[in-house]
């Protein structure tokens, strides 16, 4: 299966990025701007800069941009919500794209499991990946193209 990616440039972590955790890749991407505030926000940043792994489908500055109007600001203000639906995007383990193609959901930290599709390309919970195996020292990022919400 192919998948084809887009829009997205983590050019460069084939070698650095295993040194580098999950907090650490993110900021140095530089399109997840929205998703490091909200993780610090949440108070994760030492829960993500730990040993882990984790898996991470991780939306990008454009995925937190087609919320509507005001939601990314309410979520930073109400911080049990902002933390469901990040760890809504966190599955315990390393979940390389290899194996996310074989499975039909992820039990996610929040506790709830993302819906996985294959049938064209990689969707989950509606959300397209865009970029998988992003390797961090701790675990991986999946990059999405929306922000999923839990039900």
């Amino acid at each position: 299966m192919g998948i084809l990616f887009s829009g997205i440039s983590l050019a460069g972590y084939a070698k650095k990025d295993a040194k580098m955790d999950i907090v650490d890749t993110a900021v140095s991407a530089g399109s997840f701007k929205t998703l490091v505030t909200a993780i610090e926000a949440a108070g994760l940043v030492e829960t993500l800069k730990g040993k882990g792994p984790f898996t991470v489908f991780a939306p990008t500055d454009d995925a937190f941009a087609k919320l509507p109007a005001g939601t990314v600001e309410a979520l930073l203000q109400d911080k049990e919500k902002l933390t469901a639906v990040l760890t809504y995007h966190l599955v315990p383990g390393k979940v390389m794209a290899k194996d996310v193609a074989g499975m039909k959901s992820a039990k996610t930290v929040q506790g709830s499991s993302l819906r996985i599709d294959t049938s064209d390309g990689v969707m989950v919970d509606g959300a397209k990946v865009i970029k998988t195996d992003v390797m961090a020292s701790n675990g991986l990022i999946h990059v999405i193209d929306t922000v999923v919400l839990p039900e």
